[in-house]
């Protein structure tokens, strides 16, 4: 042991170059995994650039977000490998896929705005969750902005050119839009009618119910109408209705009148000619006094009733001879 640390203590400068000489390699192997990450990253972009437009070329998507980020020797490789592999003309190619991804936002678009519509436009959804109608809900509040712009970047059609830039702004609005959205009909589920008082759950309890009355085909018109009105009264001051909202409604409770309206109505002739006329009831017969004056008697024979003859018997007169 004693040898060890006398050669430490005459030699220890030697420390300083040793260190240089390790600080100097592990440069040089960070460097290396550098360039071979680098590579491997290069090389999964190429496969990905090359199966997309491959699948562009049979009209199948292909979700942008598994794509590795885009630089100028990626996309030397690409071209190169699609060329390769007989896939000519890429540009066209990545025109297709940029009007597939147009199309599967819309859809997306079009789905969130369809699911957000049902509680708009249903009298019934608006009483169940009232905060997805409520601007003042921080969330409820946040999804409208994010709805007003993603409408804003919608591009017209699946067709239109962008770039890619505008694309990537449209996709990222799509889904600042649907996780909105996913947000607040979650927190509205959960809160109900939680941030109402008493009287007013009370209120919203009644109009509920006055609600399934209104809707009601087993209801007369005019109870019908009357609950609707009550239904009117009981929201006003606790949910802001919409126009189109009590435009569906009122449909809803007049259209319940039309299966009675159309039992009631003749069946229409199958062919295209006039529809056979039909018989009319027949009139009640009433008694009235006769116009023909009765029969008179005939002069003869003249029936007669005497003392001793049985009643009803006819007489005949006996001839008269004088001398007798």
């Amino acid at each position: 042991m004693q040898p060890i640390l006398d050669f430490l203590g005459n030699y220890w400068w030697l420390a300083f170059p040793l260190f240089g000489v390790l600080a100097s390699a592990g440069s040089a192997w960070e460097r290396g995994a550098r360039r071979r990450h680098k590579r491997r990253l290069e090389v999964l972009h190429a496969k990905a650039e090359l199966k997309a437009a491959q699948a562009a070329a049979r009209g199948k998507p292909v979700a942008a977000a598994s794509l590795p980020p885009v630089t100028g020797e990626t996309i030397t490789q690409s071209v190169n490998d699609a060329v390769s592999a007989g896939m000519g003309g890429l540009g066209s190619a990545a025109r297709e896929t940029q009007t597939t991804q147009l199309e599967r936002l819309f859809a997306t678009h079009d789905s969130v705005t369809a699911r957000w519509l049902e509680y708009e436009l249903d009298v019934a959804k608006m009483i169940a969750f009232p905060a997805m109608s409520d601007g003042r809900q921080p969330l409820t509040a946040a999804y409208l902005r994010a709805k007003r712009i993603a409408d804003g970047l919608r591009p017209a059609s699946a067709k239109a050119r962008l770039t890619s830039e505008e694309l990537a702004e449209y996709r990222n609005a799509v889904a600042d839009f649907e996780v909105a959205f996913d947000v607040a009909e979650r927190d509205a589920r959960r809160l109900r009618d939680s941030s109402f008082t008493e009287v007013e759950r009370k209120r919203l309890d009644t109009a509920k119910q006055l609600l399934t009355v209104a809707i009601d085909e087993a209801a007369t018109p005019a109870e019908r109408q009357l609950a609707y009105r009550r239904v009117r009264e009981e929201l006003d001051g606790l949910i802001s209705i919409s126009d189109e909202a009590i435009e569906v409604l009122e449909k809803k409770v007049m259209l319940e009148i039309a299966p009675l309206a159309s039992q009631t109505a003749p069946a229409e002739p199958a062919s295209g000619g006039a529809a056979p006329a039909e018989p009319e009831p027949e009139p009640i017969p009433v008694k009235r006094p006769s116009t023909i004056p009765p029969p008179k008697t005939p002069p003869w024979p003249v029936p007669s009733r005497g003392t001793g003859d049985a009643p009803g018997r006819v007489v005949h007169p006996k001839p008269h001879h004088p001398g007798r």
